[in-house]
């Protein structure tokens, strides 16, 4: 399925005979320690595999082919172009693409807690804007040229990478901009690029380039949604990055066999969304993939079934997608149980049990994670437990993973300046704010103290996120603060209302916010996708699927959870990553 047998890279692209992966010698540091940084993951798998095949870019319009000596190669010449155009230490470059070859230089997002967006083109763009230390600013292909340009004049980003599909996207041009046309030929502009950054070297390789001898500089500046105001800038560091890619080698169980499918939002498909590389670095896998050795299959722009024909033909072994992607995947006309393991990293927000079961019986091991910083670990015991019982278990968003801090569930504090943090009883039942610390979290909010100030009350990040811990620290999310529905004085989860809506065979997707009512106060309210093999059967009768899934409601849910209305509709609001757009929903809401 992978041919790379009519690729032919760039001349610039190949490395010198008697290639040197060793970079220059730091001055005045102890022997004992080198700064973390994850661009090096490149040097040791390029020595160790040069001619393993390290990003398969197969679908596209002139398919291109990558091992890792000669990837390495190009991420060098990033780098050293970068630096002749002026980019210095510390600056913002940023990236304006869907994934490609030029997406995965760039550097990764850390696991921020915040999921932030951004970035397409990064391939390179990933390992060589940090390998010339600069700061990678990918930004989100399916904002507004308004919100673009917001984030430009915010991260005052020095150079811009932008894919020729974005062009329309950007403003004014303000800064050196470099053009993208994902050929990997000779005559492309990014190509020439390179090239002129591999005269520029004058061969001086990796020991021609400055180390950055401080792991908390700036790694990745990725933003928010901003889906309840302007977008925040998420600041990671060099150091919280390399730490979450150790830990989703070791969580994902990532290795030199594995093939990792990278899915991109392609600005042809909108309504196709899984995991791209402009959303949290990726989760930080771009870094976490070279650790461990593995290839990469990038697609430009997907649905699902032609993730199903990677799937079953390109011996691939893990991919990544929030649960609204799950959902697509599972229920494609394509789909069909798997004949070799394939592992699914599941974040972005909580999965149904329902999700998660139909993946198992398509042979698909889901592993959810949350943040990500907490990850729900299965036991052997679980085996024996009926599907749907294993199912709502591995649900849960569970504890805290490799290189994260023990997450801790908080009653919520009065104010910004309350710094007292105390913990909710393992109860499963009391309601408290999921906070965290340590490595993977952000540094701070780019050039907005008092946002990081709000965020860090109390000595940890505040999630936002509402949950419960159970008696063996397990902790499970029940909402978002914003989207609890306080009814007759009860509050009713919006998640938990979901998960048992999605129970019902009916129902493709759900989501549930809270309408004003005059007796108490607020109900939920339901807006419904039903699967397509049962369209049509209420296609003229939305008024009695609503009783249907109101008495299926009341078998599993209290009165006051128990949703009020129910409206059928053909889709739901979504960000570029998949979430859910509750606010666009409350907005809908306001108007009845």
């Amino acid at each position: 399925m992978l041919d790379s047998s009519h690729f032919r890279p760039t001349p610039e692209s190949i490395p010198p005979p008697n290639v040197s992966y060793q970079l220059k010698q730091l001055k005045n540091v102890p022997v004992n320690y080198h700064p973390l940084n994850p661009f090096t993951f490149i040097l040791r798998t390029a020595l160790i595999y040069p001619d393993k095949l390290a990003l398969a870019h197969p679908e596209a319009k002139e398919p291109a082919f990558y091992t890792y000596s000669t990837w390495a190669q190009r991420i060098q010449n990033l780098a050293y172009a970068l630096i002749q155009a002026g980019v210095r230490p510390g600056d913002r470059v940023a990236v304006l693409a869907p994934n490609t070859p030029m997406i995965s230089g760039l550097p990764l997002f850390t696991i921020s807690v915040c999921f932030p967006l951004s970035l397409t083109k990064t391939s390179d763009a990933y390992f060589g804007v940090i390998a010339a230390r600069a700061i990678v600013t990918p930004i989100n292909t399916r904002l507004t040229p308004h919100e673009v340009s917001y984030i430009l004049d915010h991260s005052g980003a020095k150079l811009i990478l932008v894919d020729y599909e974005c062009l329309h996207l950007l403003p004014a041009i303000r800064a050196t901009t470099i053009v993208c046309y994902d050929t990997g030929r000779t005559g492309d502009p990014y190509e020439e690029f390179l090239s002129l950054g591999r005269k520029f070297s004058q061969e001086r390789g990796w020991v021609g380039l400055d180390v950055e001898t401080d792991e908390e500089a700036g790694a990745a500046l990725c933003y928010t949604s901003g889906t309840t105001g302007r977008p925040k800038g998420v600041l990671t560091t060099l150091r919280g990055s390399y730490l979450a890619a150790l830990a989703n080698v070791v969580e994902g169980q990532i290795t030199l066999e594995s093939v990792y499918l990278c899915c991109g939002l392609g600005a042809l498909k909108p309504n196709y969304r899984v995991l791209p590389m402009f959303h949290a670095a990726g989760w930080t896998f771009p870094w976490a993939n070279v650790f461990a050795c593995a290839t990469q299959i990038i697609l430009r722009s997907v649905n699902y079934p032609f993730i199903w024909k990677h799937l079953c033909h390109s011996q691939v072994t893990h991919y990544c997608g929030a649960p609204t992607v799950q959902i697509g995947i599972v229920n494609c006309s394509a789909a069909q149980p798997l004949t070799r393991p394939v592992s699914t990293i599941i974040a972005g927000s909580a999965p149904t049990a329902q999700v998660i079961g139909q993946l198992e019986q398509l042979g698909i091991k889901p592993i959810h994670t949350y943040g990500p910083f907490t990850r729900c670990y299965d036991h052997p015991s679980w085996s024996e437990l009926p599907l749907a019982e294993r199912a709502r278990l591995m649900a849960r968003q569970g504890q805290s993973f490799a290189t994260a801090q023990e997450v801790r569930v908080v009653y919520p504090p009065k104010d910004v300046d309350d710094q007292a943090l105390v913990d909710v009883p393992k109860d499963g039942r009391t309601l408290g704010e999921v906070v965290t610390r340590g490595n993977i979290v952000m540094k701070e909010y780019f050039q907005d103290p008092e946002a990081t100030r709000k965020a860090f009350r109390g000595g940890y990040f505040n999630s936002g996120d509402l949950a419960v811990m159970h008696p063996n620290s397990v902790i499970t999310i029940m909402d978002r603060s914003k989207d609890i529905i306080i009814s007759g004085g009860e509050n009713a989860s919006s998640l938990a209302i979901e998960q048992e809506l999605a129970n019902h065979p009916h129902v493709l997707e759900v989501s549930v916010v809270a309408r004003p009512h005059p007796k108490w106060g607020e109900r939920p309210m339901a807006f419904v996708i039903i699967r397509p093999e049962f369209a049509l059967r209420w296609a003229e009768n939305h008024p009695g699927f609503e009783i249907e899934l109101k008495c299926h409601a009341r078998k599993f849910l209290p009165g006051f959870a128990c949703p009020e209305w129910v409206q059928v509709v053909d889709e739901l609001p979504k960000t570029s990553t998949g979430k859910i757009l509750k606010s666009s929903l409350r907005k809908a809401v306001a108007k009845l």
